[in-house]
This record gives structure tokens, C-alpha cells and sequence, in this order.
């Protein structure tokens, strides 16, 4: 289970997708963090090549937050050309012109075209390089096709763990349609025209008994422009009844309220005291 907020372990965990590789990492920070990333948007299958510190890393487990069956499920491999061997179409990711004569995908592209691929029974993987240097020129030539990302030409080195954060989202909006895990919570109806006119008549008598209409002359241009402010945000109900609260709490002020929630007071001590009381018993002269 991934423990944190925005997780759910009653919840199916989502995984499969193409494999991604790790060429090199140099840090068990941004293992960890890239397999946060990949159980974050539905990819499970990590393949590791020759990582600098070696493996296990117990800095990877720390920056997982809690994806360890990503960390625990990894495979290692020499090198890219034993990664890439029972793969049938590998997409390199790149911040450099390398000179050769791929096809160059953007993040959606290379997501749309491993989810046709898959879905003909083909394996892809996403390969990623160093975090330093990238993936060697070799590297990209074992490759099909090259991905890059729209960046900032004179900043153009993400972060490793970034990098595959990017490409793992397009791939999951890819794969699930882009359907949003939730979505606004249900509004209260719109309120009714009838509703609307009291809401005004309530609002425009309170306005005018504080003299907020300095000039005769220039209410009823006050007032409409005060009604097409209400017409502009279409009010719901609840926002009616909300409105007119906060009216009568204004116009009423602190005693008005302090007034109200002492009567309150009062009644429900009265309340108590009778059921403290009891049925009252019966005099002597009722008595037989």
C-alpha cells in the first residue's frame, strides 16, 4: 500500500504499460523519485543499468514514498543492449539533436504510439539516460525513435526524475482517456426567478433603509447595476439563502445576534429545569 495523501489502498492499483530504463542513474534519489512518478500515472516495469551506488538503495526507498513494489519488482541488466532484448520498439528520451535519422516525438506522440503498439502485442520501453550526460550517442542508436520535450533551448536538462514524471503523465492521460479521478461536487440547483426578485427586494429595501442610495436621481441605474452583478455569477439556491443571511446578519449586527443567542440560552435552560423537575405530583385535596 502507498501510505500519504491522494492515495487509497482500497483502490485497485494501476500498472503494467511499457517498461522504463534507467541507463546508468547516478543517484538513488531520483530512482526512488522516478519510481514515485511511474506508480503515480500507472507504469510498474523499471529496469535498471548498472546503477553507480548499486542495488539495493536504500536512498531509492526513501525517495519512492511508499512505491516499493516498483523498487522491489526492478530488474538489472548490464547494459542497455541486454535491457533492451525482448523489447520490440524502444523510444530514446533526449534533450540533445543527435544527427540521425529517427522520427522525433513529443511526450503525447510517443505516448499515443506506444499505446497502439501495445495494444498489438508489442513490449515498448522508454528509456532515460544519465543524469549528467544522458544517453550516449550508442545508446540513442539502439533505439527507434527519439523523444524530446518543448523546453527552454538554453536550459534544456531536466531532471532525470522529471523527465520521467513528464513522459509517465502523457502516458497515462493516454491510456485512461484523461478522465480526471474526480470531479466538482454537485451545485445546488439555480434559483428560480421568483427567488431572485426577493432576494432584491430584500438586498435594495436594506440598502436604501441604510441610505446607501445617496442620490434620487441615480438609484435605479444603482440598482440595476447592483442586480447584473447577481444576473453575472448565476446564484444557486444555497447561494440565495446564504445571501440573505448574511444581509439580515448585517443589518441585525452583534447585539441583534448576542440578543438572538441569549434568548436561545434562556429557552433551553428553562427546557432543562422541567426535565429536571419531573411530572409534578399530585396536591392532597386530589388525592382519594
Amino acid at each position: 500500500m502507498m501510505p500519504g495523501a491522494g492515495t487509497d489502498s482500497t483502490k485497485p492499483w494501476i500498472g503494467g504499460g511499457p517498461v522504463v530504463i534507467l541507463v546508468e542513474p547516478q543517484l538513488g534519489d531520483n530512482i526512488g523519485s522516478a519510481a514515485r512518478a511511474m506508480g503515480n500515472f500507472g507504469l510498474s516495469r523499471l529496469r535498471l543499468v548498472n546503477p553507480r551506488n548499486g542495488w539495493p538503495d536504500d536512498r531509492a526507498r526513501i525517495f519512492a514514498a511508499g512505491a516499493d513494489r516498483i523498487l522491489e519488482e526492478a530488474s538489472l541488466f548490464p547494459d542497455l543492449r541486454a535491457a533492451l532484448a525482448d523489447v520490440n520498439y524502444a523510444i530514446a528520451a533526449t534533450a540533445r539533436e543527435r544527427g540521425m535519422a529517427k522520427p522525433v516525438f513529443g511526450a503525447d506522440a510517443a505516448a499515443a504510439e506506444t499505446a497502439a503498439r501495445l495494444a498489438q502485442g508489442e513490449d515498448v520501453a522508454l528509456v532515460f539516460g544519465r543524469e549528467r550526460t544522458g544517453l550516449y550517442t550508442e545508446e540513442v542508436s539502439l533505439c527507434d525513435v527519439i523523444l524530446t520535450l518543448p523546453v527552454n533551448p538554453a536550459f534544456a536538462s531536466l531532471n532525470l526524475a522529471t523527465a520521467v514524471s513528464v513522459v509517465a503523465y502523457e502516458w497515462f492521460k493516454c491510456a485512461s482517456g484523461g478522465v480526471l479521478p474526480f470531479a466538482s461536487a454537485e451545485k445546488s440547483p439555480v434559483a428560480e426567478k421568483k427567488d431572485l426578485m426577493a432576494f432584491f427586494d430584500h438586498l435594495e429595501g436594506e440598502l436604501e433603509a441604510a441610505a446607501f442610495f445617496r442620490s434620487p436621481d441615480k438609484q435605479p441605474s444603482t440598482t440595476r447595476n447592483i442586480r447584473n452583478i447577481f444576473h453575472r455569477i448565476a446564484l444557486s439556491k444555497q447561494d440565495l439563502a446564504t445571501l440573505h443571511g448574511m444581509i439580515t446578519s448585517l443589518v441585525e449586527g452583534r447585539i441583534g445576534r448576542e440578543k438572538r443567542k441569549s434568548e436561545r440560552n434562556e429557552k433551553a435552560a428553562q427546557k432543562r429545569a422541567r426535565a429536571l423537575a419531573g411530572p409534578q405530583s399530585s396536591s392532597p385535596e386530589e388525592e382519594t
